[in-house]
């Protein structure tokens, strides 16, 4: 069985705003790079598509017998899939709160091509050096942009990007959650709580304000799941 790599990255100019998406797969013998643009768009958006763009490629190939290693640093999307996915399929794609999941389509579309191929799904620690990672940061942020790189399509032993891993990614999902892109931040100033989706907002609020309390989610259940706890404790 063949393994197929794929990395994947998203950007967006804003929170939403002009976004895009880089990709780099690799085949046995052939590398192919992906991007594309979006707005207005999300952040989160960006890195859903981009694994799905990747992903899909794999099902226009009609390649069988193949297994995947999937490559992004998005905590968002790895822990979406690997665990979260689960409970929002079984709630009817409600989160806990009971509201409809964000990107929903864009989750159900992943879950849809996921089930075709045996994945294994590495999260990396972003801007760390990584040269394939970063390539498809290049990819993704030119296209949010608005400009059109050039994408390699061609022989894998002429692809002028190392694919080469240096860091231990078994325990790249363990990074601090400082590094980690945030969904949202959280702000409580005597019982009143707000969400912020840039961490400017936030600070503007709780800057210099005695008593004031925030901090950073990672996913929309996450931002809920404080929410809740915070407004027990006010």
């Amino acid at each position: 069985m063949s393994n197929i790599l794929i990395f994947s990255d998203g950007a967006s100019r804003g929170n939403p705003g002009p976004g895009g998406y880089g990709v780099i797969v690799v085949f046995p013998e052939e590398v192919v790079e992906l991007g594309g643009k979006e707005t207005p768009t999300t952040n989160n958006r960006m890195e859903l598509t981009g694994v799905i763009e990747g992903l899909a490629l794999l099902e226009q190939k009609q390649i069988a017998d193949v297994s995947a290693t999937v490559y992004t640093d998005s905590s968002y999307v790895v822990n979406g899939i690997t665990k979260w996915v689960y409970g929002w399929q079984n709630n009817g794609w409600q989160t806990k709160g009971k509201t409809e999941v964000l990107n929903k389509e864009l989750w159900q579309k992943l879950v849809d091509l996921s089930s075709s191929y045996e994945i294994e799904w590495k999260l990396l620690p972003g801007h760390a050096g990584i040269p394939a990672n970063e390539r498809c940061d290049v990819i993704a942020t030119e296209f949010a942009d608005n400009k059109k790189p050039p994408l390699f399509k061609g022989p894998r032993t002429q692809y002028p990007t190392s694919l080469e891993i240096k860091v231990d990614v078994q325990k790249a999902d363990t990074k601090s959650r400082s590094k980690a892109k945030a969904y949202s931040y959280i702000s409580m100033i005597d019982g009143d709580i707000k969400i912020h989706r840039t961490w400017a907002e936030c600070e503007e609020r709780v800057k210099g304000k005695k008593g004031a309390r925030f901090r950073k989610t990672l996913s929309q259940d996450e931002e809920e799941d404080l929410i809740r706890e915070w407004r027990k404790t006010s």
